[in-house]
């Protein structure tokens, strides 16, 4: 059954099958022909897939991104992040990584990321002189940081198909986040400073009190909503709702760019993006049960015990795996699928299953990042309106960035268990 179900997933990939769908009619194909299991067991499935309060969140933060983009906050964290960073050459590219990481720390989406920012930067950093598929390249690799600065709704699903505390979870996401950014940001300053772009990012800069002014409500969002997680204060599911009445508040009360005729268009997107998380989580919930009946975690473990006598060997090779996963699937579905087989062979090497999830999340989040399917590329070159072809050459170096921190991450587990050993 396992080999049938996988065969006919490439096949469905293959003439183009949206994920969602063709998991589900992988399983059943698996169900009517390879076992003794009703048909019965799809809308089972497919239901308790989703049937976890943790997962109320999901359309929680991307509703409160939406919002957060139309309502004046992300053009506020430009300024203020430009005010921080935009004296030096290159400061219009060190911008975007910093604007990102504070835009990353309520939106929990990469591609929403993507979209506010880059609309914003992507077009002001051309008009400084950077090329074009630079200036794409540069915000598709820093809205990866929506993936991992907690709120994270890739770090959600991990912690829902694991059994992990999504608290612990977000905590260990900050270290491997501002690794990754303070990475980006040094690559950068020395990229532009090497190849001469970014000598009038200067121009258009307000001061820094200026633009904390202007920019201070916009910043206190995340300080309230990961405050108040850590606090004990809410649960992250009930963070979400705050994040949402907050950008509601902010946008439409304070700021005035939040008008009564934006909210359909808001929420009709926001409805539409969550639609589709959820049709991926609910058909991964039934591909993860026939495998999970079927036997094949256990053999696989049993043969990882056999081949990896280390736990260094064995996160090199589960790095490769995900790294060529993260190029063909969608980070959402390669996490609610390989979590629950991959996670409990981690724990037999000794490695803890929240430093285990940042490793799974960093090396997914790259695929975002990397061709054929990399949903930051298309975002960025939409924005961009560029083809990936003419943004390839300029990712290069990103990519290498991230996986040097990646490989950090993974043998070094201080960055992300640190803060967690210290809190709880």
């Amino acid at each position: 059954m396992n080999l049938v179900i996988g065969l006919s997933l490439i096949i469905l990939f293959a003439f183009g099958v949206p994920i969602a769908i063709s998991i589900i009619l992988a399983s059943i194909i698996g169900i009517e022909f390879f076992s003794r299991l009703p048909l019965l067991m799809v809308p089972q499935q497919v239901f308790v897939g989703i049937d976890h309060f943790p997962l109320m969140a999901i359309p929680f933060f991307i509703l409160a991104g939406n919002l957060m983009a139309s309502g004046g906050i992300s053009s506020r964290l430009v300024d203020l992040a430009k005010s921080i960073v935009g004296g030096v050459q290159g400061g219009l590219a060190m911008t975007c990584v910093l604007t990102c990481m504070m835009f990353a720390a309520v939106s929990g989406s990469s591609v929403a990321t993507t979209f506010a920012i880059g609309a914003i930067l992507i077009p002001a950093m051309v008009r400084h002189g950077y090329p074009t598929p630079l200036a794409a390249s540069i915000q598709a690799s820093s809205a990866e940081l929506g993936v991992l600065i907690p709120p994270s709704i890739p770090l959600i699903l991990y912690g829902v198909s694991t059994d992990t505390s999504i608290g612990q979870l977000f905590i260990a996401g900050i270290g491997p986040g501002v690794l990754i950014g303070g990475a980006l940001l040094l690559f950068l300053y020395l990229f532009c400073k090497l190849r001469g772009y970014g000598l009038q990012d200067r121009e258009d800069r307000s001061h820094f009190t200026v633009a904390f002014k202007r920019a201070w409500a916009a910043i206190l969002m995340p300080v309230v909503v990961i405050g108040g997680i850590y606090g004990g204060i809410f649960t992250p599911t009930e963070a979400s709702a705050v994040a949402v009445f907050y950008a509601l508040a902010v946008g439409g009360l304070l700021y005035r760019e939040l008008r009564l005729k934006d909210l359909w268009p808001i929420l009709r997107q926001s409805v539409i993006s969550t639609a589709a998380v959820m049709l991926i989580i609910a058909a991964a919930a039934l591909f993860s049960f026939l495998i999970s009946r079927s036997g094949l975690p256990g053999e696989i473990a049993a043969w990882v015990n056999q081949v990896f006598e280390s736990p260094w060997a064995f996160l090199l090779a589960v790095n490769g795996l995900l790294l060529m996963v993260g190029m063909f699937i969608e980070t959402s579905a390669a996490i609610l699928v390989l979590a629950p087989i991959l996670t409990p062979i981690a724990i037999q090497f000794g490695i803890q299953p929240v430093h285990f999830g940042l490793i799974m999340v960093v090396n997914l989040a790259l695929g975002m990042i990397t061709p054929p399917l990399g949903v930051n590329l298309f975002a960025a070159c939409a924005v961009a309106k560029i083809s990936i072809d003419e943004m390839l050459p300029w990712l290069v170096p990103f990519v290498l960035v991230v996986l040097a921190c990646l490989m950090g991450i993974t043998y070094m587990p201080w960055i992300s268990m640190g803060l967690v050993d210290l809190l709880y």
